[in-house]
């Protein structure tokens, strides 16, 4: 089994754990990120005993994204974790009125056109071979709530969980199953002071972990996952359903 887990360049982040979970399951592992530090991780899950090699690609770009699919062949899973900013670039979160036009296709293009690029490269060989495994990584903000200065991120990732419902309802006779993630406040090197300051309000008094999103998406992936199929499954600690935070 090969996976391919996008937006897996940080050490400490979402798309790293799911890749390494992934691995010692035994799958065949490729990582993608815009920088030469996705070698670095293909090399620390190399020394583990893991099978997986790095790739570097704007996965906005649509040539770009193509010459991924020629360099790692088909997969029957597909990570769609790429997304959102980084710390070195973080997302732009002024309000609507003030967003500039070209920051708003900013959020898009990163949040949400690269899974659809992605999607649509990988794909065709999963439903060709009558089996595959995709998982969005959505978010609570969008589909569930939202703060100021999200709006565009909010939709990116509401469009996201939308595309899986519809795509799911396309692929399933074909043994493709897709699904999203959407997590809360998870502790991660791109985290903010404020973010971490939210995450003690959650009923459990902390932030999440990338492993335990990994956990979740290592499960939609697996073949016992197999009627599972449109889900989206908020891993937060219970912090949305929480009228009050105090």
């Amino acid at each position: 089994m090969k996976a391919l887990v996008t937006g897996a360049g940080s050490k400490g982040g979402i798309g790293m754990a799911s890749a390494r979970l992934l691995g010692r399951a035994g799958c065949e592992v490729a990582l993608v990120s815009t920088t030469a530090r996705i070698h670095e991780r293909a090399a620390e899950l190399l020394a583990e005993g893991i099978t997986a090699t790095g790739h570097i690609a704007d996965l906005t770009d649509a040539a770009q994204v193509a010459a991924l699919r020629a360099a790692v062949g088909p997969v029957q899973i597909l990570v769609n974790n790429a997304g959102m900013g980084t710390v070195n670039a973080p997302a732009d979160t002024r309000r609507f009125l003030d967003l500039p036009s070209s920051e708003w296709a900013r959020a898009m293009a990163l949040s949400l056109d690269t899974a659809v690029l992605t999607t649509r490269a990988f794909l065709p060989d999963m439903v060709a071979k009558g089996y595959g495994r995709i998982v969005m990584m959505a978010s609570v903000t969008g589909p569930v709530v939202s703060n100021v200065g999200d709006t565009a991120y909010s939709a990116a990732k509401a469009a996201m969980t939308g595309m899986t419902r519809g795509l799911a309802l396309e692929v399933a006779r074909a043994g493709v199953t897709v699904n999203a993630v959407l997590p809360g406040w998870i502790a991660t090197e791109a985290s903010t002071a404020a973010e971490l300051q939210a995450a003690a309000a959650t009923s459990q008094g902390r932030a999440g972990t990338p492993d335990e999103v990994a956990a979740v998406v290592a499960f939609l992936a697996s073949e016992g996952a197999s009627y599972v199929n449109g889900a989206m499954i908020v891993v937060d600690g219970a912090n949305t359903l929480q009228e009050s935070k105090a």
